[in-house]
């Protein structure tokens, strides 16, 4: 008997659609999903006819007009969330409910409950769950992490994170706290986990304060003092009334690591990293890297492999992570002193 020499078949594609033609989604996650082999992306909506038919025509796509047409419909595998905060929890557990996997935009809601309801949901049903916080899923850390273990600065006794970047147009719906604005939950998130990337989940928050905008009534900028259950500290600091600023630094007993353009380098950045020790100095470049490709494929990846399994294995971790990041955010917003923003006369 010949033997068979047919192709194996190939993997069906992931169908994947956008709920919510934002500007993050244009720039960086859309194009990521669509560059992704065996991903295709079917459809977006928004709730603007305009938007929906310009993003259709770039990713070569169907648009919809309103959110619910999008979820109701049965060709497509997992969804992209990227619709303003508080708007979040309504439109995931939407998709959820109906079979949809999600990658959320972060925070992946304003508030831990909602989070922690979402995340149990999604693990009831057998559906992949995701925050889109992307610079996790960069080299960057990982390298960092691995010096860490191999004592190149000593005991870790501090970190110190700063995300900040410049003011938005007025029109920006970070200004609009009924739409979950502020710069806790869009900068905020990304020292807070970072925090927790290198000291743990069991993170107490001491201290916080935060700057107000009397006019919006939102928060600005802020500060907070972590401290972990062995009691390495840290200070966040994060905003959009600065100068662009993305770092961080680990202080060692015996050496500090410190990096630049920490949490959104440009695919094409080889970040650097600079140790410094009593009597010498060092400079690590790594490789570039794209860490929206990145988290795309991760989500993506966890979607094929609850074709055959029916349960994301990754879930447990990701939601133990995701809720104390929900936790810590709404500690620091109500433990924190607030002052009020006012410009130099």
């Amino acid at each position: 008997m010949e033997n068979d020499q047919r192709p194996a078949q190939a993997p069906a594609p992931v169908r994947v659609a956008v709920l919510g033609a934002s500007s993050i989604a244009w720039r960086r996650t859309a194009p990521a999903l669509r560059d992704l082999p065996g991903v295709e992306i079917v459809a977006v909506a928004s709730r603007e006819q305009g938007k929906a038919a310009r993003f259709a025509a770039e990713f070569g796509c169907e648009a919809v007009v309103g959110y619910q047409r999008l979820v109701d419909r049965d060709d497509i595998d997992g969804v992209y969330v990227s619709v303003p905060n508080a708007l979040h929890h309504e439109w995931v557990r939407r998709l959820l409910l109906h079979g949809k996997h999600v990658l959320a935009e972060k925070p992946l809601t304003t508030r831990a409950a909602d989070t922690a309801e979402l995340a149990a949901l999604a693990a009831e049903r057998g559906l992949v769950l995701r925050e889109n916080i992307t610079f996790v899923h960069h080299g960057l850390h990982r390298r960092v992490t691995e010096l860490l273990a191999a004592g190149r600065i000593g005991q870790l006794r501090h970190l110190d994170a700063s995300f900040c970047f410049p003011p938005l147009p007025a029109t920006d719906v970070r200004y609009r706290p009924e739409l979950g604005g502020g710069a806790l939950l869009d900068a905020g998130i990304y020292p807070v986990r970072l925090a927790q990337y290198f000291l743990g989940d069991d993170l107490t928050v001491v201290g916080a304060v935060l700057r107000m905008d009397p006019v919006t009534g939102v928060d600005v900028a802020g500060s907070a003092l972590l401290t972990s259950a062995s009691g390495q500290t840290a200070t966040l600091n994060f905003g959009f009334q600065h100068s662009y600023r993305a770092t961080y630094a680990l202080w060692g007993s015996t050496g500090h690591l410190s990096t630049q353009r920490a949490f959104t380098p440009p695919a094409w950045l080889s970040p650097v990293l600079r140790i410094e020790e009593q009597d010498h100095a060092e400079e690590i470049v790594l490789p570039a890297e794209h860490q929206f490709a990145a988290a795309s494929a991760e989500f993506t990846q966890a979607m094929r492999h609850t074709r055959s399994t029916g349960k994301d294995t990754g879930h447990s971790a990701w939601a133990t992570t995701t809720i104390r990041t929900a936790e810590l955010l709404e500690r620091i917003g109500a433990c924190a002193h607030r002052v009020h923003a006012r410009e130099q006369d």
